[in-house]
């Protein structure tokens, strides 16, 4: 399928490595220069090289820098000819107990997870309308419609972004501009922070981290993690002129694992 968005130009955030990574492969394979950035510039050119090479006709920009500070986000926007597609995209914060975290933790997850794209939604959607086209996905958790408790920052943060964006993306402004806004949210993917995590997770139970894996998917009715590229291939599904009547949605890609029916 011509996902008809060939020529655009997107901002992917956190491109790195992971999910982030997938999403800017997928739509540099359909023909959209992107604008990738990342707080480590060696990954992330890394990154831009193999993003080139998928598609030598687009053109990919690498501008490494902190995403969640004003400047950040000055400079990949300047990076970007025009933001067409905004993929927003952060590390979540570290899982605990509330009863450990201050003011400084709760801010810093708010301002990261929740802040930070509205900042860039503010930024570019304006714009997008004005052109008769725009595409914002929140790469957020699943743990928005099924929380986890020590991950109550996250929990706390992606849930203020997810009900903004239930308002904002039915203003009329936007949607009858063929402007859409639209959340993808994880369940367990293959990236390298579900393993890193599962270190700390094997060390208090005297298990192999490959232990602790195999137990978590087994508790998935598909027996198997996500992975970036099926991740990516998703999002720019949401970024294509064939989604223009999904606006305003929370997509759950999680193999299964949530047992609701709503």
């Amino acid at each position: 399928m011509d996902l008809g968005i060939e020529g655009k130009w997107a901002l992917v955030c956190a491109a790195s490595k992971g999910l982030g990574k997938g999403c800017a492969a997928a739509l540099v394979r359909e023909g959209v220069n992107v604008v990738i950035t990342a707080r480590g510039d060696e990954a992330l050119q890394a990154t831009a090289a193999e993003l080139r090479a998928l598609n030598p006709a687009v053109t990919v920009k690498a501008l490494a820098g902190d995403i969640t500070t004003p400047e950040g986000r000055g400079a990949a926007l300047a990076a970007c000819p025009q933001v067409d597609i905004l993929v927003n995209n952060a590390g979540g914060p570290p899982p605990g107990d509330f009863r450990d975290w201050d003011r400084e933790a709760w801010i810093k997850a708010v301002d990261a997870n929740m802040l930070t794209p509205i900042e860039l939604i503010k930024a570019t959607v304006d714009k997008m309308a004005e052109r008769g086209f725009g595409r914002v996905v929140n790469i957020t958790s699943g743990a928005v419609k099924a929380p986890i408790d020590v991950l109550g920052l996250s929990n706390g943060a992606r849930s203020g972004l997810t009900g903004f964006v239930a308002g904002l993306a039915r203003q009329s402004k936007l949607a009858a501009a063929n402007v859409t806004v639209n959340n993808l949210l994880p369940g367990v993917f293959d990236t390298d922070r579900v393993r890193n995590t599962s270190v700390g997770t094997a060390a208090k139970l005297g298990k192999t981290v490959e232990e602790v894996l195999a137990q978590r998917r087994a508790t998935i009715p598909a027996k198997r993690f996500g992975t970036a590229d099926e991740f990516g291939a998703f999002c720019a599904f949401l970024c294509s002129a064939q989604a223009g009547y999904l606006t305003g949605q929370n997509i759950l890609l999680d193999g299964g694992a949530y047992p609701g029916t709503f």
